[in-house]
């Protein structure tokens, strides 16, 4: 158990644009609203996943619908605490925790809006260990605990409360309430007991984003590779450096997609990198081959500052370093690839984990050398 303050916030929201994929929501609109709510009503209170009890009732607070809409359509600021009424009315007992239900830019830290207003305890954890764009996507869903009952509001003061017969239904249902809401809304959904949120969440990434976020600083004050320690911390591989020279955006049934095409430079100089985007990087292809695919995670960064570059900031002209790094490891079993794995998402290939292209492709350089 801990205190989590407002201070706190931007070593969080750095690490979890970093985990988010370039999704999640946009981390500075989710710092201003959880700095306000702690400095009007005081510090948070985080707490381990080992310290929340068997008979606990934990509800995820989160963010639904195309990041690029919520830069534009800003938040009143309690949506998520009249969507936490709704179900808890609904549900006929108190919630005692809420939690992230992913890691990733303002997802992450809508809890602690939330817990600051409704006086409630943060759990150190999260339901995907990254950001996925669909609902379903959530570890619970693999143990085939229920998202339903789910309450939704929006900043006008409507509220819905849904029940499905699968969570798949979930996210058909709630994405087509939410483009009736303008394209974002605030969601608590897979009520859960403590005892299974122990087993169905990945523990303490909180504490990852903010040391991610404290490296990453530090290393900017002493002048330092930012990228690389980025890349140290989190044990991911860089996969090119270079320059944004073209984006396709549109919003699709409540979704921000898009197609990015970078040049390379430096060490990338004459390669192209393609990024394929559905609210976050799904698809990596360098040179017209994979580099790194869903569930693993895709991450930008300014190759300058290392600060993380969101989907829906991605801009022409842009420098900026792709790096990858490993899923949790449960996204890698076949149920976890059928729920979020390439063909999921209808690409035609295979998952390979990153650190096998890798390999292959070292070995690869390593046969042309040889020659």
């Amino acid at each position: 158990m801990r205190e989590f303050t407002s201070e706190q916030l931007d070593d969080l929201a750095f690490g979890a644009a970093v985990l988010g994929t370039g999704g999640g929501g946009n981390p500075y609109v989710g710092t201003l609203l959880a700095r306000q709510a702690i400095e009007e009503h005081g510090p948070i209170t985080v707490v381990d996943p080992e310290e929340v009890p068997d008979d606990a009732l934990v509800v995820p607070a989160a963010m639904m619908g195309a990041p690029t809409i919520m830069v534009e359509k800003l938040p009143a600021g309690n949506e998520i605490v009249v969507a936490f009424k709704a179900l808890e009315e609904y549900l006929g007992r108190p919630i005692t925790h809420t939690v992230s239900a992913e890691a990733g830019g303002l997802n992450s830290v809508t809890p602690f809006t939330l817990a600051a207003q409704l006086d409630l305890p943060v759990v150190d954890a999260d339901l995907m260990g990254r950001a996925f764009p669909e609902l379903q996507m959530c570890l619970p869903s693999l143990s085939g605990v229920s998202a339903t009952p789910m309450a939704m509001a929006d900043e006008k003061g409507n509220s819905v409360v849904i029940s499905t017969i699968s969570n798949r239904w979930t996210e058909r249902i709630a994405r087509s309430v939410t483009i009736d809401m303008g394209c974002s809304s605030m969601i608590a959904l897979y009520a859960m007991t403590g005892a299974q949120l122990k087993q169905m969440s990945v523990p303490r990434t909180l504490l990852l984003a903010e040391d991610i976020g404290r490296v990453a600083h530090k290393t900017a004050a002493e002048h330092g590779d930012v990228v690389a320690a980025v890349q140290e911390r989190i044990g991911g591989f860089r996969l090119f450096q270079g320059k944004i020279v073209d984006i396709a955006r549109r919003t699709d049934a409540g979704f921000a997609k898009a197609e990015a095409k970078l040049e390379g430079t430096g060490e990338s100089a004459g390669s192209t990198l393609v990024l394929e985007v559905q609210n976050e990087h799904l698809v990596a292809r360098l040179d017209g081959e994979i580099a790194a695919s869903v569930p693993d995670l895709i991450i930008m960064l300014d190759s300058e500052s290392g600060e993380p570059i969101t989907t829906e900031e991605m801009r022409y002209g842009f420098r900026v370093t792709v790096i990858a790094a490993p899923c949790d490891p449960r996204w890698r079993t076949p149920e976890g690839l059928e729920l979020v794995g390439p063909r999921y998402f209808g690409y035609d290939i295979d998952y390979v984990p990153i650190e096998k292209r890798r390999a292959a492709k070292q070995r690869r350089a390593a046969r042309s050398r040889g020659r």
